[in-house]
């Protein structure tokens, strides 16, 4: 899973980035364009089962999911067009599964706003304008020839040219692809545009510290304009960066004392599994316990293809125990003995936290 960190510059993108990723390699400055080449950092995905399989199994090693985060250079009004670092920037956006726009929130005199005073949902505006403008560029480029194929009435080719100037019509009126109601097949169709707007946005809040225990997230979405289903993850990017140096004891004290349940990292991956529709499942022997990621209602076959494609196509079967049955059986032995262990064949959707072994052909 990668995702893409943007916002206007001197948002807190950069100090954000190297308090999810424990590490200054982008360099935080108090002036624009200060990241040049967009930053990548890969953060394990926070699970305390992987502790727990481990102290049963007790593995040479343990393998967590992790998350790619891309801190991308900051976005000025007109990137689209050229304006500041451009659209050599969008370009690393069309590489990401999921978009976090980081909005400020924060007032500080000392960090300039490239835009003057501290607005969030200017600074909405002006970033979801300008993705929507990109995307309608790549829509014409492809629009024209489109239309000139679908003179020859191939019924499918005049459909694609169809649905592309539909595409076109709902971006001009300011909408972006991901609130279009389109129809499965409608949307593979378009997979290969790489519309920016048609991935799933993230709302990170970079707030003041002392905010994180009374800001009211329905709230600042009322505000925003932002519907009700859009995830909104408040984080303070200065008490991340303090939560680097501390000791998991230290953080869980801080935490308490400003009154949340969790870092901001881990609440940001939390939403960016719920939002991509993402879970884990585990394999666990004497080598290696290790989360593997996979999608929401997909099957055993399609599970067993992320470790390695042959295992899909060559799957026979998959032996599953809960992760709870595991635990409270004391490990796989335990399990087999209770009969926790079930035995299930292609069409077995896989649950979040199934301990699995797969069968397959040579």
């Amino acid at each position: 899973m990668k995702i893409g960190i943007v916002g206007l510059p001197n948002v807190g993108k950069s100090t954000l980035f190297n308090a999810l990723t424990k590490s200054a390699s982008a360099m935080a400055a108090n002036y624009p364009f200060c990241t040049i080449d967009p930053n990548v950092g890969v953060v394990e995905v926070p699970d305390p089962r992987m502790e727990k399989l481990a102290e049963l199994v007790k593995p040479e090693r343990i393998v967590p999911a992790v998350v790619e985060f891309v801190d991308i250079a900051g976005l000025v009004k007109g990137a689209s067009e050229g304006e500041g670092l451009g659209n050599q920037f969008l370009a690393h956006i069309r590489e990401c599964d999921a978009i976090g726009q980081v909005l400020r929130l924060f007032q500080d005199d000392n960090v300039i706003h490239v835009h003057g005073g501290v607005d969030a949902r200017r600074d909405l505006e002006i970033i979801d304008t300008e993705l929507i403008l990109a995307d309608l560029q790549t829509l014409q480029k492809r629009l024209g020839k489109a239309k000139n194929d679908a003179k020859s009435g191939d019924k499918a080719r005049v459909v694609y040219a169809q649905l592309l100037e539909r595409l076109e019509a709902e971006l001009q009126s300011g909408k972006k692809a991901i609130d279009l109601q389109l129809t499965d097949e409608e949307l593979e169709m378009t997979r290969d545009l790489h519309l920016l707007t048609a991935k799933p946005f993230l709302y990170i809040l970079n707030i003041a510290e002392q905010d994180l225990k009374t800001i009211i997230v329905e709230q600042i979405r009322k505000d925003m304009g932002l519907p009700e289903g859009a995830k909104l993850i408040p984080i303070s990017a200065r008490v991340e960066e303090e939560l680097v140096n501390f000791t998991e004891e230290e953080a869980r004290d801080l935490l308490d004392q400003l009154g949340i349940r969790e870092s901001g990292l881990n609440a940001l991956i939390h939403a960016a599994y719920d939002t991509l529709g993402l879970m884990t499942y585990f394999t666990a022997g004497p080598k290696e316990v290790r989360a593997w990621t996979i999608h929401k209602g997909d099957t055993a076959p399609r599970a067993a293809g992320v470790i390695h494609t042959d295992f899909e196509k060559k799957f026979i079967r998959a032996e599953v125990i809960g992760y709870e049955d595991y635990v409270g059986a004391g490990g796989e032995s335990g399990a087999r003995e209770k009969g926790l262990l079930r035995v299930e064949g292609k069409e077995y959707v896989v649950r979040d936290g199934d301990v699995m072994h797969f069968r397959h052909s040579a």
